[in-house]
């Protein structure tokens, strides 16, 4: 598989939570990724304006927890695949959250996968790499 450090660019993965804890743990998660920089955003509103100020092709993917002040993780995903410049670019969607149809909403917006809290690092860094490599 190719590595991220291949492709000579620094790409960044946008992590979306409001929870210091849980931005920790997808930084440790995702730190050794070659050639990747996560970049932390503390709202679903910060993160657009994140992805609007980036160059095209430099962010990646996107993880997004679900719970977000203001507006939903699910709403993000919308958004975000509202916009044409960003119809392929990967999101994944995190969740503590019990009700047991929000993996499929999350599916069903455009998200590319659901992690249910606590998930599994291994598991959540294998999807992205096959995401990222995909796009």
């Amino acid at each position: 598989m190719t590595s991220f450090a291949s492709e000579g660019v620094r790409r960044t993965i946008l992590a979306v939570d409001d929870a210091d804890d849980c931005l920790a743990t997808l930084q440790l998660a995702l730190e050794t990724l070659p050639g990747v920089v996560i970049r932390p955003a503390l709202s679903a509103e910060a993160a657009l304006a994140q992805l609007e100020k980036s160059e095209s092709g430099t962010v990646a993917a996107v993880i997004t927890d679900v719970q977000l002040p203001e507006m939903t993780g699910l709403e993000l995903v919308a958004r975000i695949r509202q916009d044409p410049r960003f119809r392929l670019l990967p999101i994944l969607v995190v969740s503590a959250d019990a009700d047991p149809s929000t993996p499929a909403r999350a599916l069903g917006l455009g998200a590319n996968a659901y992690f249910a809290k606590p998930y599994s690092p291994s598991a959540m860094r294998k999807k992205l790499e096959e995401l990222i490599h995909a796009s």
